[in-house]
Protein backbone atom coordinates (compact mmCIF):
# COMPACT_ATOMS: atom_id res chain seq x y z
CA UNK A 1 0.00 0.00 0.00
CA UNK A 2 2.54 2.45 0.79
CA UNK A 3 4.59 1.73 -2.38
CA UNK A 4 1.84 2.73 -4.77
CA UNK A 5 0.87 5.58 -2.30
CA UNK A 6 4.45 7.06 -2.86
CA UNK A 7 4.44 6.34 -6.90
CA UNK A 8 1.23 8.10 -7.15
CA UNK A 9 2.14 11.00 -5.38
CA UNK A 10 5.50 11.19 -7.39
CA UNK A 11 3.44 10.77 -9.76
CA UNK A 12 1.19 13.69 -9.64
CA UNK A 13 3.82 15.73 -8.44
CA UNK A 14 5.66 15.44 -11.42
CA UNK A 15 2.91 15.67 -13.87
CA UNK A 16 2.03 19.02 -11.80
CA UNK A 17 5.07 20.64 -12.21
CA UNK A 18 5.41 19.80 -16.02
CA UNK A 19 1.30 21.48 -16.35
CA UNK A 20 3.38 24.77 -14.39
CA UNK A 21 6.13 24.63 -16.29
CA UNK A 22 3.63 24.38 -19.46
CA UNK A 23 1.76 27.43 -18.42
CA UNK A 24 4.54 29.47 -18.19
CA UNK A 25 6.13 29.04 -14.84
CA UNK A 26 10.10 29.69 -15.29
CA UNK A 27 10.66 27.33 -11.81
CA UNK A 28 7.59 25.33 -10.28
CA UNK A 29 7.68 23.50 -7.09
CA UNK A 30 4.79 21.03 -5.90
CA UNK A 31 4.62 19.63 -2.24
CA UNK A 32 1.95 16.72 -1.61
CA UNK A 33 0.96 15.55 1.40
CA UNK A 34 -0.94 12.84 2.45
CA UNK A 35 -2.00 11.96 6.13
CA UNK A 36 -3.89 10.90 8.79
CA UNK A 37 -4.37 11.50 12.46
CA UNK A 38 -6.41 9.98 15.05
CA UNK A 39 -6.95 11.40 18.97
CA UNK A 40 -8.70 10.27 22.18
CA UNK A 41 -9.69 13.62 24.18
CA UNK A 42 -9.97 13.82 27.89
CA UNK A 43 -12.18 16.20 29.74
CA UNK A 44 -12.46 16.69 33.50
CA UNK A 45 -11.06 13.59 34.44
CA UNK A 46 -13.73 11.52 31.17
CA UNK A 47 -12.41 10.26 28.28
CA UNK A 48 -14.88 12.75 26.25
CA UNK A 49 -14.12 12.45 22.34
CA UNK A 50 -12.84 10.80 19.43
CA UNK A 51 -11.54 12.22 16.40
CA UNK A 52 -10.32 10.97 13.58
CA UNK A 53 -8.88 12.94 10.54
CA UNK A 54 -7.67 11.90 7.07
CA UNK A 55 -5.75 14.81 4.96
CA UNK A 56 -4.60 15.39 1.61
CA UNK A 57 -3.61 18.02 -0.30
CA UNK A 58 -1.45 20.11 -3.12
CA UNK A 59 0.53 22.86 -2.68
CA UNK A 60 1.93 24.61 -6.18
CA UNK A 61 4.78 27.36 -5.75
CA UNK A 62 5.74 28.94 -9.08
CA UNK A 63 8.29 31.37 -9.58
CA UNK A 64 7.55 34.18 -12.92
CA UNK A 65 10.01 37.00 -13.84
CA UNK A 66 11.18 36.88 -10.38
CA UNK A 67 7.95 36.71 -8.33
CA UNK A 68 7.06 34.35 -6.49
CA UNK A 69 3.21 32.31 -6.34
CA UNK A 70 1.69 30.16 -4.69
CA UNK A 71 -2.11 28.01 -4.39
CA UNK A 72 -2.75 24.98 -2.57
CA UNK A 73 -5.74 22.58 -2.80
CA UNK A 74 -7.37 19.25 -0.86
CA UNK A 75 -9.06 18.20 -4.05
CA UNK A 76 -6.28 16.08 -5.97
CA UNK A 77 -7.56 13.30 -7.41
CA UNK A 78 -9.60 16.00 -9.83
CA UNK A 79 -7.51 17.43 -12.80
CA UNK A 80 -9.44 20.48 -12.84
CA UNK A 81 -8.80 21.78 -9.24
CA UNK A 82 -4.85 20.96 -9.80
CA UNK A 83 -5.16 23.16 -13.12
CA UNK A 84 -6.89 25.72 -11.28
CA UNK A 85 -4.32 25.83 -8.40
CA UNK A 86 -1.46 26.34 -11.23
CA UNK A 87 -3.33 28.70 -12.25
CA UNK A 88 -4.20 30.34 -9.46
CA UNK A 89 -0.13 30.03 -8.21
CA UNK A 90 0.50 31.98 -11.98
CA UNK A 91 -1.98 34.88 -11.19
CA UNK A 92 -0.49 35.27 -7.54
CA UNK A 93 3.05 35.46 -9.06
CA UNK A 94 1.57 38.38 -11.80
CA UNK A 95 0.14 40.23 -9.09
CA UNK A 96 3.13 40.08 -7.12
CA UNK A 97 6.56 42.52 -7.38
CA UNK A 98 9.64 41.16 -8.43
CA UNK A 99 11.87 39.79 -5.28
CA UNK A 100 15.58 40.76 -6.55
CA UNK A 101 16.62 38.56 -3.89
CA UNK A 102 15.05 35.33 -5.39
CA UNK A 103 17.98 32.93 -6.88
CA UNK A 104 15.91 30.06 -7.86
CA UNK A 105 14.81 26.95 -6.65
CA UNK A 106 16.97 24.30 -4.79
CA UNK A 107 18.86 22.06 -7.02
CA UNK A 108 18.69 18.32 -6.00
CA UNK A 109 21.77 17.40 -3.59
CA UNK A 110 22.50 13.63 -2.00
CA UNK A 111 19.73 12.60 0.74
CA UNK A 112 20.90 10.73 3.68
CA UNK A 113 20.60 7.24 4.27
CA UNK A 114 17.45 5.41 5.24
CA UNK A 115 16.53 7.07 8.67
CA UNK A 116 16.14 4.99 11.97
CA UNK A 117 13.34 5.10 13.64
CA UNK A 118 10.98 7.49 12.30
CA UNK A 119 8.32 5.41 10.65
CA UNK A 120 6.25 2.65 12.80
CA UNK A 121 4.05 0.04 11.62
CA UNK A 122 2.43 -0.26 14.61
CA UNK A 123 1.60 3.23 15.19
CA UNK A 124 0.51 3.39 11.54
CA UNK A 125 -2.27 0.86 12.13
CA UNK A 126 -3.62 2.24 15.57
CA UNK A 127 -7.30 2.22 16.11
CA UNK A 128 -9.54 4.44 17.91
CA UNK A 129 -9.81 1.50 20.64
CA UNK A 130 -6.38 1.37 21.26
CA UNK A 131 -5.96 4.91 22.18
CA UNK A 132 -8.75 4.96 24.66
CA UNK A 133 -6.96 2.43 26.19
CA UNK A 134 -4.18 4.09 25.98
CA UNK A 135 -6.17 7.16 27.54
CA UNK A 136 -7.56 5.15 30.13
CA UNK A 137 -4.21 3.57 31.95
CA UNK A 138 -3.09 7.25 31.55
CA UNK A 139 -5.86 8.15 33.76
CA UNK A 140 -6.28 5.52 36.27
CA UNK A 141 -2.37 5.93 36.73
CA UNK A 142 -3.01 9.75 38.08
CA UNK A 143 -6.07 9.18 39.98
CA UNK A 144 -4.74 5.60 41.33
CA UNK A 145 -1.87 7.63 42.31
CA UNK A 146 -2.90 9.93 44.98
CA UNK A 147 -7.13 11.23 45.43
CA UNK A 148 -6.64 14.61 45.50
CA UNK A 149 -5.30 14.96 41.58
CA UNK A 150 -8.24 15.85 39.46
CA UNK A 151 -7.31 15.41 35.53
CA UNK A 152 -8.52 17.99 34.23
CA UNK A 153 -7.65 17.28 30.47
CA UNK A 154 -5.21 15.20 27.54
CA UNK A 155 -5.61 12.30 26.00
CA UNK A 156 -3.65 10.05 23.67
CA UNK A 157 -3.08 10.75 19.49
CA UNK A 158 -1.33 8.97 16.76
CA UNK A 159 -0.51 10.40 13.36
CA UNK A 160 0.71 9.09 9.99
CA UNK A 161 2.22 11.37 7.41
CA UNK A 162 3.94 11.24 3.85
CA UNK A 163 5.71 13.56 1.99
CA UNK A 164 6.57 14.35 -1.72
CA UNK A 165 8.66 17.38 -3.09
CA UNK A 166 9.13 17.71 -6.77
CA UNK A 167 10.65 20.91 -8.93
CA UNK A 168 11.94 22.08 -11.85
CA UNK A 169 15.08 21.42 -10.92
CA UNK A 170 15.44 18.38 -10.73
CA UNK A 171 14.57 17.36 -6.84
CA UNK A 172 12.18 14.38 -6.51
CA UNK A 173 11.55 12.83 -3.10
CA UNK A 174 9.37 11.43 -1.09
CA UNK A 175 9.45 10.82 3.09
CA UNK A 176 6.95 9.50 5.93
CA UNK A 177 6.77 9.07 9.13
CA UNK A 178 4.47 7.96 12.84
CA UNK A 179 4.54 9.91 15.83
CA UNK A 180 2.54 8.80 18.90
CA UNK A 181 1.82 10.91 21.93
CA UNK A 182 -0.34 10.53 25.16
CA UNK A 183 -0.52 13.96 27.50
CA UNK A 184 -2.02 14.85 30.93
CA UNK A 185 -2.81 17.87 32.53
CA UNK A 186 -3.70 17.90 36.07
CA UNK A 187 -4.38 19.93 39.34
CA UNK A 188 -4.76 18.85 43.03
CA UNK A 189 -7.07 20.04 45.31
CA UNK A 190 -7.26 19.82 49.44
CA UNK A 191 -9.90 22.17 51.67
CA UNK A 192 -9.91 25.25 49.51
CA UNK A 193 -6.38 25.04 48.06
CA UNK A 194 -6.20 24.33 44.82
CA UNK A 195 -3.06 23.61 42.67
CA UNK A 196 -2.18 25.34 39.51
CA UNK A 197 -2.40 22.76 36.66
CA UNK A 198 0.78 20.48 36.42
CA UNK A 199 1.32 18.90 32.92
CA UNK A 200 3.44 15.84 31.86
CA UNK A 201 3.15 14.04 27.85
CA UNK A 202 5.45 11.77 25.90
CA UNK A 203 5.47 11.60 22.51
CA UNK A 204 7.44 9.20 20.16
CA UNK A 205 8.18 8.63 16.72
CA UNK A 206 8.04 4.38 17.39
CA UNK A 207 5.48 2.90 19.73
CA UNK A 208 6.80 3.37 22.92
CA UNK A 209 5.33 5.62 24.87
CA UNK A 210 5.07 5.25 28.86
CA UNK A 211 0.85 6.37 29.81
CA UNK A 212 1.31 5.17 33.41
CA UNK A 213 4.52 7.38 33.97
CA UNK A 214 2.83 10.35 32.60
CA UNK A 215 -0.04 9.93 35.04
CA UNK A 216 1.76 9.32 37.94
CA UNK A 217 3.60 11.90 37.25
CA UNK A 218 1.30 14.57 36.37
CA UNK A 219 -0.06 13.43 39.59
CA UNK A 220 2.86 13.72 41.62
CA UNK A 221 3.85 17.46 40.09
CA UNK A 222 0.12 18.63 41.06
CA UNK A 223 0.26 17.25 44.72
CA UNK A 224 3.65 18.34 45.25
CA UNK A 225 2.61 22.25 44.36
CA UNK A 226 0.10 21.62 47.29
CA UNK A 227 1.75 23.67 50.08
CA UNK A 228 3.15 26.61 48.72
CA UNK A 229 5.30 29.65 50.68
CA UNK A 230 6.40 32.73 49.74
CA UNK A 231 10.18 33.76 49.00
CA UNK A 232 12.21 36.15 48.91
CA UNK A 233 13.27 38.63 46.26
CA UNK A 234 16.83 38.35 45.01
CA UNK A 235 19.14 36.69 42.84
CA UNK A 236 18.76 32.25 42.95
CA UNK A 237 20.67 29.50 41.29
CA UNK A 238 18.38 27.93 38.88
CA UNK A 239 17.15 24.62 37.80
CA UNK A 240 15.51 24.76 34.24
CA UNK A 241 13.45 21.97 33.16
CA UNK A 242 12.51 21.02 29.69
CA UNK A 243 9.26 22.84 29.77
CA UNK A 244 10.87 25.93 30.86
CA UNK A 245 13.47 25.76 28.86
CA UNK A 246 11.12 25.51 25.66
CA UNK A 247 9.11 28.44 26.29
CA UNK A 248 12.23 30.45 27.20
CA UNK A 249 14.25 29.24 24.15
CA UNK A 250 11.68 29.28 21.82
CA UNK A 251 10.95 33.27 21.53
CA UNK A 252 14.50 34.45 22.30
CA UNK A 253 17.82 31.63 21.53
CA UNK A 254 16.09 29.72 18.75
CA UNK A 255 14.63 32.86 16.58
CA UNK A 256 18.30 34.33 16.97
CA UNK A 257 19.99 31.62 15.26
CA UNK A 258 17.35 31.37 12.36
CA UNK A 259 19.40 33.57 9.20
CA UNK A 260 15.94 35.43 8.37
CA UNK A 261 15.83 36.79 11.51
CA UNK A 262 19.80 37.93 11.25
CA UNK A 263 19.29 39.53 7.63
CA UNK A 264 16.59 41.74 8.75
CA UNK A 265 18.75 42.42 11.68
CA UNK A 266 16.02 41.19 14.31
CA UNK A 267 19.02 39.12 15.80
CA UNK A 268 21.49 39.57 18.57
CA UNK A 269 23.71 37.57 17.07
CA UNK A 270 24.27 39.54 13.83
CA UNK A 271 28.00 39.68 13.03
CA UNK A 272 28.55 36.99 16.14
CA UNK A 273 29.73 33.99 14.14
CA UNK A 274 32.83 32.78 16.15
CA UNK A 275 32.17 34.94 19.28
CA UNK A 276 31.88 33.33 22.52
CA UNK A 277 27.75 33.68 23.07
CA UNK A 278 27.26 31.27 25.84
CA UNK A 279 28.97 29.10 28.79
CA UNK A 280 31.70 26.34 28.28
CA UNK A 281 28.66 23.82 29.16
CA UNK A 282 26.84 24.49 25.93
CA UNK A 283 26.96 22.33 22.59
CA UNK A 284 23.79 23.18 20.52
CA UNK A 285 23.43 21.27 16.85
CA UNK A 286 20.45 21.06 14.99
CA UNK A 287 19.94 18.30 13.92
CA UNK A 288 17.37 16.97 11.45
CA UNK A 289 19.06 13.54 11.53
CA UNK A 290 18.64 12.95 15.26
CA UNK A 291 17.82 9.04 15.64
CA UNK A 292 13.85 9.30 16.88
CA UNK A 293 13.60 12.88 16.85
CA UNK A 294 9.63 14.30 16.51
CA UNK A 295 11.56 16.83 13.59
CA UNK A 296 13.60 13.92 11.90
CA UNK A 297 13.19 13.82 8.17
CA UNK A 298 15.30 12.86 4.93
CA UNK A 299 14.75 16.56 3.32
CA UNK A 300 13.28 19.81 4.52
CA UNK A 301 10.00 21.91 2.98
CA UNK A 302 11.18 22.46 0.26
CA UNK A 303 13.43 19.29 -0.70
CA UNK A 304 16.78 19.94 0.52
CA UNK A 305 18.76 17.06 2.83
CA UNK A 306 18.44 17.55 6.88
CA UNK A 307 21.22 17.29 8.23
CA UNK A 308 22.95 18.23 11.84
CA UNK A 309 24.65 21.33 12.08
CA UNK A 310 26.77 22.93 14.96
CA UNK A 311 25.12 26.07 16.09
CA UNK A 312 26.88 26.62 19.53
CA UNK A 313 29.97 24.70 20.91
CA UNK A 314 31.33 25.52 24.08
CA UNK A 315 29.54 28.65 24.04
CA UNK A 316 30.71 29.35 20.83
CA UNK A 317 28.31 30.46 18.10
CA UNK A 318 29.18 28.69 14.59
CA UNK A 319 26.67 28.63 12.61
CA UNK A 320 23.29 30.35 11.81
CA UNK A 321 20.32 28.28 10.55
CA UNK A 322 19.00 28.58 6.31
CA UNK A 323 16.70 27.60 4.13
CA UNK A 324 17.13 28.05 0.32
CA UNK A 325 16.13 31.83 -0.07
CA UNK A 326 18.40 32.86 3.20
CA UNK A 327 21.24 30.62 1.97
CA UNK A 328 20.97 31.76 -1.64
CA UNK A 329 21.45 35.54 -0.43
CA UNK A 330 24.70 34.45 1.10
CA UNK A 331 26.08 32.38 -1.59
CA UNK A 332 25.66 29.68 0.94
CA UNK A 333 24.12 26.05 0.31
CA UNK A 334 20.69 25.34 3.24
CA UNK A 335 21.03 23.56 5.88
CA UNK A 336 18.26 21.99 5.49
CA UNK A 337 16.02 24.40 7.78
CA UNK A 338 13.35 25.21 6.13
CA UNK A 339 9.42 24.07 7.45
CA UNK A 340 5.76 24.57 6.12
CA UNK A 341 2.55 23.58 7.09
CA UNK A 342 1.84 21.23 5.31
CA UNK A 343 0.74 21.46 1.72
CA UNK A 344 -0.90 25.06 3.36
CA UNK A 345 1.93 27.01 3.38
CA UNK A 346 5.28 28.21 1.84
CA UNK A 347 8.65 27.33 3.30
CA UNK A 348 10.09 29.25 6.15
CA UNK A 349 13.27 28.86 8.25
CA UNK A 350 12.75 26.55 11.37
CA UNK A 351 14.65 24.62 13.43
CA UNK A 352 14.44 20.66 13.69
CA UNK A 353 15.58 18.70 16.77
CA UNK A 354 17.52 21.67 18.50
CA UNK A 355 19.65 19.23 20.69
CA UNK A 356 21.45 21.41 23.68
CA UNK A 357 24.19 18.23 24.71
CA UNK A 358 23.72 16.84 28.22
CA UNK A 359 26.19 16.68 31.18
CA UNK A 360 26.98 13.73 33.11
CA UNK A 361 25.61 14.95 36.50
CA UNK A 362 22.22 13.01 37.48
CA UNK A 363 19.12 14.87 38.25
CA UNK A 364 20.18 13.93 41.79
CA UNK A 365 23.68 15.39 41.67
CA UNK A 366 22.59 18.62 40.58
CA UNK A 367 19.74 19.31 42.52
CA UNK A 368 22.19 18.14 45.68
CA UNK A 369 24.29 21.12 45.12
CA UNK A 370 21.53 23.61 45.38
CA UNK A 371 21.97 25.39 48.68
CA UNK A 372 19.46 28.22 47.92
CA UNK A 373 17.43 28.03 44.15
CA UNK A 374 14.03 26.88 42.45
CA UNK A 375 13.50 24.07 40.44
CA UNK A 376 10.98 25.68 37.00
CA UNK A 377 8.75 23.22 35.58
CA UNK A 378 6.70 25.89 33.90
CA UNK A 379 6.39 29.26 32.69
CA UNK A 380 3.83 31.65 31.40
CA UNK A 381 4.02 34.57 29.17
CA UNK A 382 7.60 33.25 27.63
CA UNK A 383 5.77 34.81 24.13
CA UNK A 384 6.55 38.26 25.25
CA UNK A 385 9.92 38.23 25.38
CA UNK A 386 12.08 40.44 23.14
CA UNK A 387 13.34 38.25 20.58
CA UNK A 388 16.16 41.60 19.83
CA UNK A 389 17.33 42.10 22.99
CA UNK A 390 16.52 39.22 24.76
CA UNK A 391 14.74 40.38 27.51
CA UNK A 392 12.45 38.40 29.63
CA UNK A 393 10.15 38.83 32.09
CA UNK A 394 7.78 35.42 32.89
CA UNK A 395 5.97 33.69 35.62
CA UNK A 396 7.27 30.70 37.17
CA UNK A 397 4.04 28.58 38.06
CA UNK A 398 4.55 26.39 40.10
CA UNK A 399 8.34 26.49 40.94
CA UNK A 400 9.79 24.58 43.29
CA UNK A 401 12.04 25.80 46.47
CA UNK A 402 15.64 23.89 46.84
CA UNK A 403 17.36 24.14 50.08
CA UNK A 404 20.38 22.26 50.92
CA UNK A 405 20.17 20.30 48.23
CA UNK A 406 16.43 19.28 49.02
CA UNK A 407 13.04 20.29 47.59
CA UNK A 408 11.01 21.48 49.83
CA UNK A 409 8.30 23.26 49.01
CA UNK A 410 6.02 25.01 46.03
CA UNK A 411 6.16 28.41 45.20
CA UNK A 412 3.36 30.59 43.46
CA UNK A 413 3.54 33.15 40.74
CA UNK A 414 6.73 33.73 41.37
CA UNK A 415 8.44 36.11 38.28
CA UNK A 416 11.91 35.66 36.61
CA UNK A 417 13.41 38.91 34.98
CA UNK A 418 16.56 38.65 33.09
CA UNK A 419 18.32 38.52 29.61
CA UNK A 420 18.23 35.36 27.52
CA UNK A 421 21.96 36.28 26.50
CA UNK A 422 22.96 36.73 29.66
CA UNK A 423 21.46 33.59 31.18
CA UNK A 424 23.44 31.31 28.79
CA UNK A 425 26.19 32.68 29.72
CA UNK A 426 25.56 32.02 33.30
CA UNK A 427 24.76 28.22 33.02
CA UNK A 428 26.89 26.15 34.96
CA UNK A 429 25.59 22.70 35.07
CA UNK A 430 23.78 20.17 32.74
CA UNK A 431 22.19 16.87 33.70
CA UNK A 432 21.97 13.82 31.96
CA UNK A 433 18.65 13.50 31.75
CA UNK A 434 18.18 14.47 27.82
CA UNK A 435 14.18 14.84 26.70
CA UNK A 436 12.63 15.10 22.89
CA UNK A 437 10.26 18.23 23.53
CA UNK A 438 8.56 19.17 20.57
CA UNK A 439 11.58 20.75 18.57
CA UNK A 440 13.76 20.91 21.70
CA UNK A 441 16.03 17.93 22.83
CA UNK A 442 17.32 19.16 26.26
CA UNK A 443 18.55 17.91 29.98
CA UNK A 444 17.60 20.15 32.90
CA UNK A 445 20.25 23.23 32.90
CA UNK A 446 21.70 24.94 35.92
CA UNK A 447 21.65 28.72 35.81
CA UNK A 448 23.57 30.85 38.36
CA UNK A 449 22.10 34.14 39.28
CA UNK A 450 18.96 34.37 37.84
CA UNK A 451 16.90 37.50 39.02
CA UNK A 452 13.41 36.03 41.39
CA UNK A 453 10.88 38.14 42.09
CA UNK A 454 8.66 36.70 44.95
CA UNK A 455 5.43 37.02 45.99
Amino acid sequence: MVALEKDAMLSLAEKTVKAALQKGAAEAEVFVYDGKATSVGIERGQITKSDRIIDRGIGVRVQLNKAIGFAYTNIVDNQTAVENTILNALGAARASKPDPDWKGLPERRPYPAALEKTFDKKIFDLRSEDLVDVASRLLDASTEADKRVFPIEGGAGAAYGANVIVNSNGISAFDQGTVVECSLAAIAKEGNTVTPVCFEFSAERNYKINPEWVGKEAARLAVSALKTKRIETKTYKLIFTQFALQELLYYTLINAVKADNVQRNQSAFKDKLGTKVGSDTLTIYDDGLLVGGLRTGIFDGEGSPRQKTTVMEKGVLRSFLYDNYTAKKEGKESTGNASRAGYLSTPSVETTNFHILPGDKTPYEMLSEVDDGLIVYYLQGAHSSNPVSGEFSVVATPAWRIKKGKIEHATRGVMLAGNIFELLKNVSAAADNERKMGQLVAPWLMVENVRVIGK
